[in-house]
């Protein structure tokens, strides 16, 4: 079958300047730096969120739905932490802070990004709870490997939109492309942020190694980058591909004890991934 010819790259102007880039929310990045897990770090982290109205509400909101599904209805942030437990706390309110990063409404490109980073950290938590990895720590990866992305598309739309047009055979050539129309990468960007606000350094290998393939990638990374390939083949790609992998395809990238916890049909894990971020999106 032929394929159709790569679309040539025409260079703009654009200028990465991550100075511009609006502060991620105080409350996520204090969630993202209370790596310990100990009591004291829950109740630090509870009073944050209880000092800003916008958190509490969204937690509330997401403590209360299916998502969480508790058998009564929690009525504030100290209950809601006392039973979420510090660590799923902490990945709530990093989903949230990346939403209120992204701001409302979402241009078409940052939704694209948000449902993206939110199905990869499904894939991510669900990989990690059967192969010995912290399964928490696997869904805040998979909501924070794209930052760098996200930045790219808020400082530079124009030149970001035409990454998107432009599109790629496959992901690790979107790179390429990232840096020949911005002058950086995705992976590079990110990593450039996660230094700029003083991240623990785990997140240095999520942002800048999760499409290294095969043995060049390590930890988290070696579970990032097929959760990637599967969030895209499941329809929540920010990039068209034009050679898209199958669901089947991807799953053979995953540990064979993880792979098998995967449903048969891509349908239904699409369907649970749709639902979640909904649920989030209305917080």
């Amino acid at each position: 079958m032929a394929t159709s010819p790569t679309k040539a790259v025409q260079p703009v102007e654009a200028v990465w300047k991550p100075d511009n880039l609006p502060p991620f929310p105080a409350v996520a990045l204090k969630a993202l730096n209370l790596m310990a897990g100990t009591d004291t770090s829950l109740l630090d982290l509870c009073n944050l969120i209880r000092c800003d109205p916008a958190f509490s509400a969204a937690v509330l909101k997401i403590a209360n739905s299916p998502l969480v599904a508790f058998s009564k209805h929690i009525t504030s942030v100290l209950q809601a932490s006392m039973l979420l437990g510090f660590q799923r706390l902490r990945s709530l309110v990093i989903t949230v802070g990346l939403k209120a990063y992204l701001k409302d409404p979402f241009s078409p490109i940052l939704q694209s990004c948000w449902r993206h980073s939110v199905a990869c950290a499904m894939v991510a938590e669900r990989t990690a709870s059967r192969i010995g990895f912290d399964r928490d720590f696997a869904y805040t990866a998979g909501i924070m490997h794209d930052i760098g992305r996200i930045a790219m598309a808020a400082t530079m739309p124009q030149a970001y939109a035409r990454v998107v047009e432009t599109g790629a055979d496959r992901p690790h050539d979107l790179l390429q492309t990232e840096w020949e129309l911005c002058g950086i990468d995705h992976c590079q960007a990110g990593r450039a942020l996660v230094a700029a606000w003083n991240l623990p350094e785990a997140f240095l290998e999520v942002t800048s190694s999760h499409h290294e393939p095969g043995p060049r990638a390590g930890g988290i990374a070696s579970i990032l980058r097929p959760s990637c390939l599967l969030a895209d083949s499941l329809g929540f790609a920010v990039i068209q591909y034009r050679e898209p992998r199958s669901y089947d395809d991807v799953l053979i990238e995953f540990p064979e004890a993880a792979r098998s916890h995967f449903p048969t049909d891509g349908k239904d894990l699409a369907c649970e991934i749709d639902r979640e971020i909904m649920v989030i999106e209305s917080a």
